[in-house]
């Protein structure tokens, strides 16, 4: 009897242990990167005095050899050109808060995450207090389970969204305190399936509305863009990367689907809007409600076409009827983002849409020795108002993700925002090749 009685003990204490060192670890998972000099620190605090250059084994510094963008005075990170902050950490979600500090003169300050995502553009800290700025970014990785990963693109494996850290980039002025980086669980999730029109598009001057989105949420929420470039419905199943989504997902979250320009492409007996699409559409919507999450249909965004009278021509088929017949059917949310970018594109008219797309004469940018003429895929300008349509779409559905949204006051795409005062400072990763897809 005694024998038992000291094996319940210490089986008792075991557990006790354990959960001791989990909870010890879980709380762990918050870290405090301070700048120049402090003598006294917080818990897991990182007093940063020197302009260190990341590397794994440190497991953060600065960045892509921008440590000499920036100098360190007065318990401040000081710099008035681009720099990259990276952090090693493991796959999940993770609330970041940016303290600046004030100066005599307000100063405007731009933060993008991994792949460029955008989550503070042209944001003022002005000459009094010391504000603070919370954001909620995903940390990805390509493992499913112990037998499956994501089926990687190649040109996708030397992207920042699929490192083993977490990368900040900061743009304009910055006068910085702090940055506190923190594992965050139980929040929503909002996944995003797609093609080269929502993927996060890490070189300038390609965008999409997937990363730019994220800017307009609370820290209550995060996205996780498993969009990519060139694919279809049928490519993302085989990729894995709906298992993925499926395996992350938990009751309460939402799925965004846009595909339909690469499917068009899609050969076969079976092929076509209204059969292997529309199936494969039941099938997403069918499974992550299996999951207890909320799936929406986003219909293609119009490639910018015009007949010789400046009318905007439909080159999708009917892949965007179908995407709004399975809606229908199945009684799924729908924003038609194929008829918001039409009527984007009419207001601009046919010059003028030119400006919301990747048109640009040879040399804008560096290593571009030839002219970029695309009709698909987006600049940050044109990203940035496809990404207000979806907002208007989520406020316009009633969904209750809309209570979330901050700083979005609605959107009319037959009254597009004036291009010439979007302001966007262009990242320092940039490149020629258009994306998959076009």
């Amino acid at each position: 009897m005694k024998k038992i009685f000291h094996r319940i003990l210490s089986t008792l204490f075991l557990a006790n242990f354990c959960m001791t060192i989990f909870t010890c670890t879980y709380a762990q998972e918050q870290y405090i990167y301070s700048f120049g000099s402090k003598t006294k620190k917080e818990k897991n605090e990182i007093n940063i005095n020197d302009a260190i250059r990341y590397d794994s084994q440190s497991g953060f510094g600065f960045d892509f050899g921008t440590e000499k963008n920036i100098f360190l005075k007065n318990n401040c990170l000081i710099s008035d050109k681009p720099f990259y902050f990276s952090f090693k950490l493991s796959e999940g979600a993770y609330k970041i808060t940016v303290r600046y500090v004030s100066q005599k003169n307000s100063f405007t300050s731009t933060i993008r995450a991994e792949s460029r995502r955008n989550y503070l553009n042209q944001y003022v800290v002005h000459s009094t207090g010391m504000p603070e700025q919370t954001f909620v970014v995903q940390v990805k990785d390509a493992k499913i389970s112990a037998t499956e990963t994501i089926k990687l693109k190649e040109r996708e494996r030397h992207k920042l969204d699929w490192d083993d850290k977490l990368t900040l980039e900061f743009q304009g002025q910055n006068f910085i305190e702090s940055i506190r980086v923190e594992s965050v669980k139980g929040i929503t999730s909002i996944f995003l399936a797609g093609n080269s029109t929502v993927v996060n598009q890490e070189e300038e001057p390609w965008a999409s509305w997937g990363q730019m989105i994220p800017a307009y949420f609370d820290d209550q929420v995060v996205v996780v863009n498993q969009a990519e470039s060139g694919l279809s419905l049928g490519s993302f199943l085989s990729a894995h990367r709906f298992n993925k989504i499926l395996t992350d997902a938990q009751p309460g979250d939402y799925l965004f689907v846009e595909f339909g320009h690469n499917d068009q492409k899609e050969k076969g007996e079976h092929a076509g809007a209204f059969l292997s699409y529309s199936d494969r559409l039941r099938l997403f919507v069918r499974e992550f409600r299996k999951k207890g999450g909320t799936p929406i249909i986003v219909t293609s965004t119009a490639r910018r076409a015009f007949d010789d009278d400046g009318n905007v021509i439909n080159t999708l088929g009917d892949f965007p009827e179908a995407a709004r017949m399975v809606a229908n059917e199945l009684n799924v949310p729908v924003i038609d983002l194929n008829l918001m970018t039409t009527q984007f594109y009419q207001a601009l008219g046919v010059e003028g849409s030119k400006k919301a797309l990747v048109h640009y004469a040879a040399g804008t940018f560096p290593n571009q020795p030839e002219p970029l003429a695309d009709n698909t895929h987006f600049n940050t300008y044109g990203a940035h108002e496809i990404a207000l349509m979806v907002l208007q779409g989520i406020e316009k559905s009633k969904l209750p993700l809309a209570k979330h949204i901050q700083n979005f006051d609605g959107y009319e795409p037959i009254h597009p925002n004036d291009w010439r005062k979007w302001n966007w400072p262009p990242s320092m990763i940039t490149g020629a090749t258009k994306p998959d897809g076009n």
